[in-house]
């Protein structure tokens, strides 16, 4: 074992620096070494065929099955989505003639709802009408017979009030067949007027 000496120059020391610059002393990186293209181009070309080989076997076609499973199921989905839209429009046409026939339904039952309350009310107006009138006769009998009634007892009361009258004024009373003659004669004045 040789022991080193740090602090100067050995022949040892020499020599180990003569060594480790040798080893340094590559030209160029060796990819780029002009020595290596040869193999480097072998290579290539194992590495470049192998890739092909490879995709062309393996990756290419798993990647179109990929896509045309994918193509499939694009066009699975727009038919089905295409399926469901003539669905969802036939569902919407049947809606709307649902309405239609309900608007309509709703209609005819307001206009029965109409006329039924208009004859309800024509009727209740009919017979307050006939009731009215039937009172209206029959008031207008009584009225009649008071007329009567009291014209029977105008000549009686005006018989009293002229002897009354001729008896004030003249001191004496008066002839009962002259007053009476003398309402006749206005009765019948009046009854011709």
């Amino acid at each position: 074992m040789a022991t080193k000496d740090l602090g100067g120059g050995s022949a040892d020391s020499g020599a180990t620096q003569t060594q480790v610059g040798q080893e340094g002393a590559h030209s160029n990186f060796p990819p780029f070494d002009s020595g290596t293209f040869p193999s480097q181009l072998v290579w290539f070309a194992i590495a470049f065929g192998f890739l092909y080989w490879y995709l062309a076997k393996r990756g290419l076609p798993q990647l179109g099955a990929v896509i045309e499973s994918r193509k499939a199921r694009i066009a699975a989905d727009l038919d089905e989505a295409t399926a469901m839209q003539q669905k969802a429009d036939a569902a919407a046409a049947a809606h709307e003639k649902t309405l239609a026939e309900a608007r309509a339904k709703a209609q005819s039952l307001a206009q029965a709802a109409r006329d039924a309350a208009a004859a309800d009310a024509q009727a209740k107006r009919q017979a307050l009408e006939d009731e009215l009138s039937a009172k209206l006769a029959g008031a207008e009998r009584e009225i009649a017979k008071m007329r009567s009634d009291a014209m029977a007892n105008v000549a009686e009361v005006a018989r009293d009030a002229a002897g009354a009258i001729v008896e004030r004024l003249g001191g004496r009373p008066a002839d009962p067949s002259s007053i009476a003659a003398a309402i006749n004669s206005v009765k019948s004045l009046s009854g011709a007027a």
